[in-house]
């Protein structure tokens, strides 16, 4: 194997798959990425065997063949070459040899034989989605999944494809968040996946916001592709919990606040509360909303903030922090929170957002302490 690349487009292929690469491994060669050559230039992947990315990269290919090289070490180095034509070269299935410039570097590699084989997923029915949409969706769901281990089925976003709208939900149990899109993707068939969050986070990074990305379902993973780059995610498997259930129907209660100054007050108040429940009151009248804590530990705290208010007066508690996520990802400056008694779920939404997306967070409270 023979060819010479920019230093600049190793940086770009490397930087694309070496987040799929497992920082620790007991299977050595998923330390390392899968160098091959193609028509075109060079194709890296890397996996760690729940998410695996594939991308190509230009080259002026000499010689075809292929290896895997230990990619921090890749890294590492292609970050400090200076900005000239890198050569790569390989005598047999161990050893790699790169030069740029008057440096020079050899790298012991594994055949390519011990890398694992990406699933297989045929595209004869998958669907169509701009990657600049699908970002939409993951940057505003992804953070209310869970992290416990105790439910893995909330460890996942649930994605609901439809041939004309598409929606992503995540939830811990105790906050969620839903976004759905308007889309067009005629003939695709209907599905609901559970996907990892980690997996949605590379795709966020990976694939530019005008790109359109065909996206295909296998047996148990799901790939996604445009015309240089793949990725393939495990898909978690089981029925999700009836999310509709919990969203509130009936709430009657009205408060419209300014979302920054709400943030503020709640972190202020966030400072006092329980490290363990991250417990605050907050009392809705007309007009105002009144912020207390109290922890018998620490100590206590009050704030006050104006808002516009409809309903009879109502207090609850809520874990701050849950709050404070949520208002970070609505995309208004006001937002809008509705709710129906002191042991219901509240929800936020955002207020006189002009998107054709749709969008809404919801807390479950927490037990008011008197």
């Amino acid at each position: 194997m023979r060819f010479t690349i920019a230093r600049e487009k190793l940086q770009e292929g490397l930087s694309a798959v070496t987040a799929a690469v497992p920082t620790k491994t007991t299977l050595p060669v998923l330390a390392n990425i899968l160098l091959e050559t193609t028509d075109k230039g060079i194709r890296l992947s890397g996996t760690d065997l729940d998410i695996a990315v594939s991308t190509e990269v230009l080259a002026d290919v000499e010689t075809q063949g292929s290896i895997t090289i230990p990619a921090k070490k890749l890294a590492e180095i292609a970050r400090e070459l200076p900005s000239a034509p890198v050569k790569m070269s390989s005598a047999g299935e161990q050893k790699v040899t790169l030069e740029c410039g008057r440096s020079r570097f050899k790298l012991l590699g594994l055949p390519r034989d011990e890398f694992p084989s990406f699933p297989t997923v045929r595209f004869n029915e998958s669907w169509r989605v701009r990657s600049g949409d699908l970002q939409k969706l993951i940057g505003h769901t992804a953070f209310a999944a869970s992290t416990e281990e105790s439910r893995p089925i909330l460890n996942g976003v649930l994605w609901e494809l439809r041939p004309e709208r598409m929606r992503m939900v995540a939830t811990n149990g105790h906050r969620l968040s839903k976004m759905e899109l308007p889309i067009t993707s005629e003939g695709a068939p209907s599905g609901d996946l559970i996907v990892p969050p980690k997996a949605l986070e590379q795709i966020r990074k990976l694939f530019p916001a005008e790109e359109d990305l065909e996206i295909a379902r296998g047996d148990n993973h799901l790939a996604f592709r445009s015309p240089f780059t793949s990725v393939f995610t495990r898909l978690i498997e089981g029925p999700y919990p009836n999310y509709e259930q919990v969203i509130p129907k009936d709430n009657d209660r009205v408060a419209l606040a300014d979302k920054n100054v709400l943030a503020q007050s709640l972190r202020r108040m966030s400072i006092i509360a329980s490290d363990q429940t991250h417990r605050i009151r907050l009392a809705f009248n007309a007009g105002m909303l009144k912020l207390g804590v109290q922890t018998p530990d620490l100590g206590e705290a009050q704030d006050e903030v104006p808002i516009n208010y409809e309903g009879d007066p109502l207090e609850i508690g809520f874990n701050a922090n849950y709050l404070i996520e949520i208002l970070r990802y609505m995309p208004t400056d006001e937002v809008r929170l509705t709710f129906k008694a002191a042991e219901r779920a509240a929800t936020i939404e955002p207020e006189g957002w002009k998107d054709d997306a749709r969008y809404l967070g919801l807390v479950m409270p927490l037990k008011l302490i008197d």
